[in-house]
């Protein structure tokens, strides 16, 4: 009878649990993997602090389906948990182990706790979670390739594998975009979570989020692990060494594969030099040939296909740049990576090329800015579709702007004095000498949709030396300002120009040409807006 009430009591503070109360400030973990076995086993010590605001009786610790809990210990003494599966597509198998955990005394505010954990079980490759919502199992499976076996180890965090306690709300693939979202409140909540993880292997050589060991144990520390995706691999890979820290660890067979991906990592050029930042990269061959490519901290694992493609060249671009632009905060550093590979395929095949590209990617900023959310921004939004391409955008559109100036506030940029959000801006404003604060209410601080250009008017004038005055004037009818490029065309040249035009306002410019004009365009396709259907203008009385 006594644990029949027990069991009562844990389930009545289930009911009220909130999941996603305290954040995981620390991790000490000592990680065993046994890849004959497809086995992991973890012992060790996390720290959780409240905040939700208010007292907390009970709070949830989740790990992969596959995984069982064997021990929670606070104080010294065995916690009160039960444990149950409970469904979300956050994890590969489509659910945790979850173990609720009941204190014998609320924990305030702000208050912390630190559990001595245990848990243990197998990582096999699984795709449930993909294949239950329709994907066929050939395709889903070169999606989520994790998995512990003696083959291939490589074995991805939060949104793949919960090999490490996380506390999130379920979320499902069938419901929006809810797994990235939940991810997304979680890398944001972890920002500045610590972990330390000791890595053990009964075969192969353990790498984990980019560092590497040289023996079968390990110790790696992980600063801000919240916005990486702690990452292991146990590999008997052969080692290539190319230039600027650049490493291949290919299986036998693929050395020829691993000497082009080597070169093309070392010629690809960073987005800023520094003398104080590495772009210093493993690059580590996934065995499925259709494998979708991975990057975490210091690492892109990939296949190592022959002839390369444009794909993988693009991922190590971003893998590099990630190196480089490593900041707390995710606008800055997966948005300068998007961002680089933009800038190299402008380098490879020029502006428009580049313009293309990011052109390709916007059709989910423009669904998701149709409805602007005023709790929404860049600072504050997760690592999701609406991140990655605006962040992209704002890049691109600050360097046109900004010029080389851009480049010298990114090498001036440290991460570790990043301390609030508006450390990035400040510095911009200071490095160019511009007022570019409503830029970034804009576009960065708050949600405020996209721009919507059109050319109001334009009026050409004789003058009496020759030729003739234009004056153009665009409106911009979106709620987001930017510095739009347009083209003014006339009979015999393309006049290229740029002018800042405020959300809700009109502005002009005044071009003195030697030609009839013809036609004005406005935006090229390199600022994001609603509606591109309206900016071309043709100029009455011209003919071509």
């Amino acid at each position: 009878m006594k644990f029949l009430c027990v069991l009562l009591f844990l389930c009545g503070s289930a009911f009220a649990l909130d999941r996603e109360a305290f954040t995981f400030t620390n991790y000490d973990l000592n990680v065993r993997v046994e890849p004959e076995q497809q086995r992991l086993a973890v012992r060790g010590k996390i720290t959780l602090r409240n905040d939700s605001g208010k007292p907390q009786s009970n709070l949830s610790l989740q790990i992969s389906s596959s995984l069982d809990w064997r021990s929670i210990r606070a104080n010294g003494k065995a916690a009160q948990f039960i444990t149950q599966e409970y469904d979300s597509d956050i994890d590969h198998t489509g659910s945790f182990s979850e173990a609720i955990v009941s204190f014998p005394k609320e924990i305030p505010a702000n208050g912390t706790i630190e559990f001595e954990i245990g848990y243990e079980g197998t990582v096999p490759l699984d795709a449930s979670r993909l294949t239950r919502v329709g994907v066929p199992a050939d395709k889903a499976k070169h999606a989520d390739w994790d998995q512990i076996s003696k083959a291939f180890t490589a074995v991805r965090g939060i949104g793949y594998v919960t090999w490490y306690p996380v506390g999130t709300e379920d979320a499902s693939l069938s419901d929006g975009n809810t797994v990235e979202e939940t991810i997304g409140r979680w890398q944001a909540k972890e920002a500045n979570a610590e972990m330390l993880v000791s890595l053990q292997s009964t075969a192969g050589t353990p790498m984990f989020s980019g560092a590497s060991a040289a023996g079968k144990a390990a110790k790696f520390s992980v600063p801000q692990s919240g916005l990486l995706v702690p990452t292991f691999v146990i590999t008997n890979d052969e080692v290539l060494k190319g230039a600027d820290g650049i490493r291949v660890l290919y299986p036998e067979g693929q050395k020829d594969s691993a000497e082009s991906y080597a070169d093309v990592a070392s010629q690809v050029e960073p987005l800023f030099q520094d003398e104080h930042r590495t772009a210093a990269l493993d690059i580590i061959s996934l065995p499925d040939t259709e494998a979708q490519p991975f990057v975490t901290a210091g690492m892109l694992l990939t296949p190592l296909n022959s002839p390369m493609t444009n794909e993988a060249e693009l991922a190590i671009v971003y893998a590099k740049a990630r190196q480089v632009a490593r900041s707390p905060r995710a606008w800055i550093e997966d948005g300068l990576a998007h961002y680089a590979q933009a800038k190299f395929i402008e380098t490879q095949k020029g502006r428009q090329a580049a313009v293309d590209y990011m052109q390709s990617h916007a059709s989910g900023l423009v669904e998701a800015e149709k409805k602007a959310d005023a709790a929404r921004s860049l600072v504050m939004s997760p690592d999701d579709v609406y991140l990655q391409v605006k962040s992209m955008y704002v890049w691109w559109m600050l360097e046109d702007m900004l010029g080389k100036k851009l480049e010298a506030t990114l090498s001036n940029y440290q991460a570790a004095e990043d301390k609030d959000v508006n450390s990035m801006p400040q510095l911009i404003a200071k490095d160019s000498d511009r007022d570019l604060q409503w830029f970034f209410e804009d576009w960065v601080y708050h949600d405020r949709g996209l721009p919507d250009f059109r050319v109001d008017s334009v009026f050409a004038t004789p003058v009496a030396t020759g030729g003739v005055l234009v004056t153009v004037s665009i409106e911009n009818s979106g709620s987001a300002g930017a510095e739009v490029p347009f083209v003014l065309q006339t009979k015999t040249t393309e006049i290229r120009k740029r002018l800042e035009v405020r959300a809700k306002s009109k502005a002009s410019i005044r071009i003195e040409t030697q030609a009839e004009p013809v036609q004005v365009t406005v935006n090229d396709g390199s600022v994001p807006e609603s509606d591109m259907s309206n900016n071309a203008y043709k100029i009455e009385g011209s003919s071509h």
